[in-house]
C-alpha cells in the first residue's frame, strides 16, 4: 500500500501488537486513483504511532491516517489503539451551500466503516465547510469551497486493513469518484508502477 520513508515501526523494542497492526494497514489495497505514502507520525499523542498520507488523482482530495498505540490503553480511547483521519476535498460552491453537507460528510465516514466491516467504538470528529471569496484586486478569482473531515475511533479488532479501506472510501467519495460496484475490485497498477 505505502512507500516506506522514515523510521521502521518494526524496531526490536516496538510491541508486537503494534507491528502487526501496522502490517495490516500496509496490506490494504486502495483504489489506484489513491496514492499513499508513509509519512513521519506525530510523536506526542501516544508512545507508538504510524502515519500515512494520501492524494486522490488530480488533487481532488487529500488526507492523512494516523494509528496511535498505547500498550496500557487510554481511557478516552476505550482501548489500546486509536485511528485518526483527516480528509480534505474541494467542493462545487453549490454543494458547499447545502445545509445538509456537514451531516452528509460524517455519514460518508460511518457508512464506509460499516461497508468495510470495520468494527469500531468511541467515534468522534468534526466536519468543516470552508468557503472563500476574493475581493478588491483579487475579485476576479473564483470562489472556492472545501470540506474537511477530522475523525477518530477505536478499532475493535486486530485487522486494520478494513479501517484503511474505509478511509480510502471517504477520500474517493469526497473527491467525487463513483463507488465501485459490489464485487468489483480495482485493477492494480502495472508492475513497475508507483507502489501503493
Amino acid at each position: 500500500m505505502a512507500r516506506s520513508n522514515g523510521p521502521d515501526p518494526t524496531e526490536s523494542d516496538t510491541p508486537t501488537a503494534f507491528v502487526l497492526a501496522v502490517e495490516t494497514l500496509r496490506s490494504a489495497r486502495l483504489r489506484p486513483e489513491v496514492v499513499v505514502e508513509q509519512t513521519p507520525a506525530p510523536k506526542r499523542l501516544a508512545p507508538y504511532a504510524f502515519a500515512l498520507t494520501a492524494d486522490v488523482a488530480g488533487d481532488a482530495a487529500s488526507g492523512r491516517l494516523v494509528l496511535l498505540h498505547d500498550p496500557v490503553g487510554q481511557e478516552a480511547w476505550h482501548g489500546e489503539f486509536r485511528v485518526v483521519i483527516y480528509v480534505r476535498a474541494a467542493l462545487e460552491p453549490e454543494m458547499a451551500a447545502d445545509p445538509l453537507l456537514l451531516g452528509v460528510g460524517w455519514t460518508w465516514l460511518t457508512d464506509a466503516l460499516v461497508g468495510r466491516a470495520a468494527p469500531y467504538a468511541a467515534a468522534s470528529g468534526t466536519v468543516t465547510r470552508v468557503s472563500s471569496e476574493s475581493f478588491g484586486v483579487m475579485a476576479q478569482e473564483p470562489a472556492t469551497a472545501e470540506i474537511e473531515i477530522r475523525a477518530s475511533w477505536t478499532p475493535l479488532d486486530a485487522d486494520l486493513a478494513p479501517h484503511a479501506l474505509a478511509w480510502g472510501d471517504v477520500l474517493t467519495t469526497a473527491a467525487g469518484l463513483a463507488p465501485l460496484p459490489p464485487g468489483v475490485v480495482a485493477i492494480p497498477p502495472p508492475r513497475g508502477g508507483t507502489a501503493r
